[in-house]
């Protein structure tokens, strides 16, 4: 599957590292030593400790066995195709977790000590809103960058930056999230903007709404 992910330099990159390579299993096989390949040149970095969700593209590579090498997009549900193993569910995984799972099923079955690489090719694409009193109220990209959330002053910045009628002090950001439902956060982002208050993160899905100034 062709995938236009630019090349970035450095990676990330989950690796779990038996002593030795991967082998099939079989009445006759043991551990043979195998040089490992090199991660895809097309890997992206991503911040430490990034989970996995659906839509984003990863790499599977099983060292010394590469017919089981596979490029896939996570789906709806979380999961991705894996050769022999079939659906694998990898959504809110690290990418080392991710690895150790792999490496888990693999080895109960099917490879006698494998070596599996997990890579990220490309971020699934999370959006956030900014309404309200903004100059571009609107849905946006989270930056590549930073995937997991920006600070709500720059995604205030993203949106325009405040109208003459808003008020920075009367800022919400409405969050849903399967466990709590519903979540309103009340913001003092003129607070914020003169560093009296700790900074919120916007995170994928967020509204932020600007209020308006009351004469």
């Amino acid at each position: 599957m062709g995938l236009a992910v630019p090349f970035v330099s450095g990676f990330a990159l989950a690796q779990v590292s038996p002593d030795s390579t991967a082998s099939r299993r079989s009445p006759t096989t043991s551990p043979t030593q195998q040089q490992t390949s090199p991660p895809s040149p097309n890997a992206v970095s991503a911040p430490a400790g990034y989970v996995l969700s659906p839509n984003d593209v990863v790499a599977v590579e099983v060292f010394g066995e590469e017919d089981l090498r596979t490029n896939g997009r996570i789906n709806p549900e979380g999961n991705l195709s894996v050769p022999l193993l079939g659906s694998v569910h990898l959504g809110g995984l690290t990418l080392t977790q991710a690895a150790s799972k792999l490496t888990e099923l693999y080895g109960r079955d099917y490879l006698v000590n494998p070596k599996v690489n997990v890579s990220l090719l490309g971020y699934a694409k999370r959006r956030f809103s900014v309404l309200g009193q903004v100059n571009r109220p609107g849905s946006y990209e989270m930056p590549d960058g930073s995937p997991g959330g920006i600070d709500i002053l720059e995604a205030i910045a993203i949106a325009g930056g405040y109208t003459r009628i808003a008020a920075p002090e009367r800022v919400t950001v409405r969050r849903h999230t399967q466990r709590s439902g519903d979540q309103l956060f009340k913001i003092n982002a003129k607070r914020l903007a003169r560093g009296e208050d700790q900074s919120f993160l916007v995170q994928p899905s967020d509204t932020v709404t600007v209020g308006e100034s009351i004469f």
